[in-house]
């Protein structure tokens, strides 16, 4: 597990890690020592804040601009919501393919492993740090604590969503997940930890920063952790875990608060989520023209262009949204108009640029302000948890929760007609078509399908899609099928990780790579 700590150093450092500038902190970690102070005044309570904000703000938006270093998108296009575009690159290839090629050896999990424990890693110092401060700093180091906590237990989760099962009561013992590293060692070559293990622990960190946390008030668009952003985690938590009813009672107070109303135009709804606007956002992250968040250009790759009329175009958009999740959509539905292009400002296929044949992702096409160009380039405030999500929460909560049909649509019919869409009757697959057409994009879908035990069937394409020739064919693209609780929806544990460390247990039906 050294590796986890030292291999990768040079690849995070070299990442955009936005506002994360270790540099601030006395933390070069690798010298800290167990029960040594480090925070000693209130500028290292501040440097440290900012290199944990910042890391969090880093994993809540992928990595690398343009590489197989974005989990966000690579979780999601390995799924059925999306086709390989014919100019793709072989970004996220292997994964979205995710055939016998799809091992150890992959970058996609390789790098999220990376990335994630060496968050972890800083996460742990602050923990232990704050157990010895100088005097008067205690508010400010109990904060911070809570702060640390939380993002431990996101880190842990998002995790387990992709490495581990899905939570089964009855095997969530027994069920190998990832190590559970709850304090810094460089030389610990910990094991697997069980999925109960890691969810136990997710748990209690939910709990201490709960405590921790309990007066700072929520706010919407916030940029800080408070007690309601902690609350929309515990609701994720207790979704994964079959506590329903607890999932249903954090979602929906947070909801009833009213604190984050959702958005009732088209113009709010795409100021809301391109123009980081609105009060969706229960947690927004900071970002400027000179720290704003890694970017999501994979999906539109919208760039300036003397090709087109327009001047712009989406000239690089590595993959298509499918037949099935565009005709997911009401013809009238806000998101249809507002998180899809393709209509108005051409795409590039090949040589060629065609307009109004089919549609691309522009959820994520970018904030303007947040670019010197005046243009977007696929950079958003970080927006990791939102009260739309809540309202799925409690509706497949409440359905799931002796099948409360009352409450379950009550909150999924506040959100359909938040979003213009049709009213439908509260039914377990009307809440998941409601996952789908909600939360495209944000990675979530590995971990939706996962839990609701579901595969798919073909990745059918738009039919201006196909006839534009804009898409790669073949049975591990169009044709790919993945049956429920295929083995590779959970990830391989990188090969390089489980050479230095030889307790790592391989997931299931993976070949070892030399």
């Amino acid at each position: 597990m050294k590796n986890i700590f030292k291999s990768f150093l040079l690849v995070a450092a070299a990442a955009t890690i936005a506002s994360c500038d270790l540099n601030l902190a006395p933390n070069n970690a690798i010298s800290y020592q167990d029960g040594g102070q480090i925070f000693v005044t209130a500028g290292d309570v501040t440097s440290f804040r900012t290199g944990i904000y910042g890391y969090y703000r880093s994993l809540t938006t992928g990595a690398s601009d343009r590489s197989d270093y974005n989990w966000i998108i690579s979780t999601e296009v390995m799924c059925d919501g999306f086709n390989a575009h014919i100019d793709y690159g072989n970004r996220f290839g292997l994964v979205h393919r995710a055939n016998e090629k799809f091992t150890e050896s992959d970058y996609s999990p390789e790098y999220m492993w990376a990335y994630y424990y060496f968050g972890i890693k800083d996460y742990n110092i602050v923990i232990a740090g704050s157990d010895n401060c100088a005097a008067g700093l205690e508010d400010a180091v109990r904060q911070i604590k809570g702060e640390a906590c939380f993002f431990r237990a996101s880190a842990y989760l998002d995790l387990a969503r992709v490495f581990g099962k899905a939570y089964d009561p009855a095997t969530a013992a027994t069920d190998l997940c990832v190590p559970l590293i709850l304090k810094y060692n460089p030389n610990d070559k910990p094991a697997r930890a069980t999925v109960k293990e890691v969810y136990d622990a997710i748990k209690a960190d939910l709990d201490t920063a709960a405590v921790c946390l309990a007066g700072v008030a929520g706010k919407a668009k916030g940029s800080e952790v408070t007690i309601d952003v902690v609350n929309a985690l515990y609701a994720r938590y207790y979704l994964d875990t079959k506590d329903y009813a607890k999932a249903a009672e954090k979602a929906s107070a947070l909801i009833e608060g009213g604190l984050y109303p959702l958005t009732t135009t088209a113009d709010d709804l795409f100021d809301a989520y391109v123009m980081d606007s609105g009060d969706e956002s229960i947690i927004m992250l900071y970002a400027s023209k000179t720290e704003h968040s890694n970017s999501m250009d994979e999906y539109a790759g919208y760039a300036a262009s003397d090709k087109t009329p327009e001047g712009f175009a989406y000239s690089q958009p590595d993959y298509i949204p499918t037949k099935k999740l565009i005709n997911a959509y009401d013809a009238d539905d806000f998101r249809l108009e507002k998180w899809y292009g393709g209509d108005t400002i051409a795409v590039k296929v090949g040589g060629d640029f065609v307009k109004g044949k089919f549609k691309v992702l522009t959820k994520f096409v970018g904030n303007p302000d947040l670019e010197s160009k005046g243009y977007p380039m696929g950079h958003n405030a970080s927006k990791p948890l939102k009260i739309s999500e809540q309202y799925l929460i409690a509706a497949e909560a409440y359905m799931m929760n002796g099948g409360d049909k009352t409450n379950a649509a009550k909150y999924l019919n506040a959100l359909q007609v938040a979003r213009n869409a049709s009213t439908t009757d509260a039914t377990i697959g009307n809440i998941q078509n409601e996952w789908f057409r909600e939360t495209v994009g944000e990675g979530l879908r590995i971990s939706c399908l996962k839990r609701w035990g579901l595969g798919f069937s073909a990745r059918e394409p738009q039919d201006g899609a196909a006839e534009a020739k804009a898409l790669i064919e073949g049975p591990d693209f169009m044709d790919k099928t993945a049956e429920a609780g295929d083995f590779q929806f959970c990830w391989p544990i990188p090969g390089y990780e489980r050479k230095i460390n030889e307790n790592l247990v391989q997931n299931p039906g993976y070949t070892e790579t030399e």
